[in-house]
């Protein structure tokens, strides 16, 4: 009898241990990037694009030449070499009315990287990727095309950003001439366009010139009128395109600073009908003055754990910022829209600042130390002082500092790479100071990436503006449809703590009475939701669906005319 039990028992125990985890947040490692992926952005329901320094990152090109841009597999979890002509260290990007992914700018490469890749001066550089069609990332579209003497930027630029704008083309933001030792001492202070615009001249920025010396990579958004939405040091305006004029909101409270190399964070909310009314939340970098003298700036100074929201109306913009705090400071942050309508912030660190081996006090190359490894839930609809929760999130090992990203992935996880406190690929031995360049892959993954999931097919591969279209969709067994919640994104460019063009917004659905299907309602226009490619997910209770890879408006090149209605 007892050999019978024991058996028992075993085969219990065996059972048991082969059972699938229970339900919750995961960091699960992937795999290797091949380089350091400073710049990443998800360009097809398989594939992201990463790019770094052209320098000595392990991946090489078929010619034998170091490699500085990837094509990252999320099936395979494999990087594929691209190759690239000019540097594309701090460049930004987004992706056009017509699919079209656009890296811009970058920097000089150094003689000796010159060498080791044959790279050629970024700062004017435009790229274009795609659309790459193809799973495995093979075929036309899948490769970068470059001219540099037919096609590049009107300015030298190093460090800007970029946002898709409502007739599909991109606005292209700032930047630094040339390498300056921290702060921007050698500004780009104009805007420009992709196509060009106004004959292919810049527009001067009164804005950047007042925001110096910390400016570099400023925060931009679409708004949904059509107008953008701009920060940059502890500064913010609202830029009317069509109108070229610069309307000055109120600063970020308390000193807080939140761009390059005081790099916080911001996002602009998810988007939500009838109104589709417009919030931005900065949170994290520094409330450390910009005219602190760079010898003066350590590593070890704390950043700031105050996040700011701002609701972008004529009455919101009298109200001014409403101030809330993260658990801990984070410098160097990255901030996620998830579908369900709630924000994921990760990576970064407690102290110090952006860029490398350029202040007074480093740890090691980097001026950044103490990294924070659980992310936060950030729940835009509960109360202040309620909002903010690492309950249930997990902790990583792997140091996210600077030149680190984050995506969220068509699976529906969060694809987090890239970290690199260094001027080139560089491991730290142990028990030294600083952070080693980091290869690893890994993504977060939420609770519903271990349940049964919301399963959508049917789902037309474009849809015009203003529009009722049907989906169909397979809820699973026991799932409450009590809440259901349709959101069309845009998953941006990931690069230095910001997001270019990251956006979401719901749209109304109605459940059919058999519960097969699903009517939805496009935004009402191209402002709304600029024109270009998104991803449709599906959240039924605590579960979402992988999304469904959409073209949003005609599909045309830029620009586009107007489409859709007013609202």
């Amino acid at each position: 009898m007892r050999i019978t039990i024991a058996a028992l028992l075993s085969s219990l125990l065996g059972l048991a241990s082969s059972a699938p985890p229970a339900p919750a947040w995961r960091f699960v490692e992937k795999g290797n990037s091949g380089i350091v992926a400073l710049e990443s952005i998800v360009v097809s329901p398989t594939l992201a694009v990463f790019f770094d320094r052209a320098t000595n990152d392990p991946l090489h090109t078929a010619n034998g030449k170091v490699a500085w841009g990837a094509l990252w597999n999320m099936e395979t979890n494999t990087a594929t070499p691209l190759k690239l002509v000019s540097d594309t260290f701090c460049a930004s990007g987004s992706i056009l009315s017509n699919g079209t992914m656009v890296s811009v700018g970058g920097q000089i490469p150094a003689p000796e990287d010159v060498n080791n890749t044959g790279a050629v001066d970024g700062r004017m550089g435009l790229r274009l990727f795609g659309p790459c069609t193809d799973a495995a990332g093979v075929g036309p579209g899948c490769t970068v095309f470059e001219d540099l003497e037919t096609l590049h930027l009107a300015e030298t630029r190093w460090y800007p950003s970029s946002v898709r704008i409502f007739d599909g083309s991109l606005m292209i933001i700032g930047g630094i001439h040339e390498e300056t030792k921290f702060y921007n001492t050698d500004p780009v202070n104009s805007f420009e366009f992709f196509p060009p615009k106004d004959g292919g001249v810049p527009r001067p920025s009164a804005f950047l010139q007042r925001s110096l010396p910390v400016n570099l990579f400023p925060r931009a958004f679409s708004l949904p009128d059509g107008k953008v939405f701009m920060l940059a040091n502890n500064q913010t305006i609202i830029y009317d395109i069509e109108a070229k004029t610069e309307t000055i909101l109120p600063d970020l409270p308390n000193g807080q600073r939140v761009s390059n190399p005081f790099d916080g964070t911001i996002t602009m909310l998810p988007l939500s009908p009838p109104l589709f009314t417009p919030e931005v939340l900065a949170c994290g970098g520094s409330t450390k003055s910009d005219t602190t003298p760079v010898e003066q700036l350590s590593s070890q100074d704390p950043a700031t754990s105050q996040c700011a929201r701002l609701t972008v109306t004529p009455a919101g913009i009298a109200r001014g910022w409403q101030v809330e705090h993260m658990p801990q400071g984070r410098m160097m942050p990255e901030m996620i829209l998830l579908p369900n309508g709630q924000v994921l912030i990760t990576n970064g660190g407690l102290t110090g600042y952006a860029a490398v081996n350029s202040i007074g006090k480093t740890t090691g190359n980097s001026n950044a130390d103490h990294p924070v490894s659980t992310p936060i839930l950030y729940s835009p609809d509960a109360a202040v002082g309620k909002r903010m929760s690492q309950e249930g999130l997990p902790t990583t090992n792997i140091a996210r500092m600077y030149h680190s990203t984050a995506s969220l992935t068509p699976q529906g996880n969060i694809l987090l790479a890239g970290s690199n406190p260094n001027d080139n690929v560089t491991v730290v031995p142990p028990g030294q100071p600083g952070f080693s360049s980091e290869l690893r892959v890994e993504t977060l993954d939420p609770p519903f990436m271990s349940m049964a999931r919301p399963v959508l097919s049917n789902v037309p591969s474009k849809i015009a503006f203003n529009q009722r279209f049907n989906i169909n969709i397979d809820i699973p067994a026991g799932v409450s449809t009590s809440s259901i919640k349709v959101a069309l994104m845009d998953l941006g460019f990931s690069s230095h703590a910001f997001h270019s063009s990251e956006r979401l917004v719901f749209m109304d659905a109605v459940l059919a009475p058999n519960k097969r299907s699903l009517s939805i309602m496009s935004p009402p226009n191209n402002r709304v939701y600029p024109p270009g490619p998104a991803f449709i997910f599906v959240t039924v209770g605590d579960t979402t669906s992988v999304g469904a890879h959409v073209m949003v408006g005609s599909g045309a090149n830029p620009p586009v005319a107007d489409q859709g209605v007013r609202i």
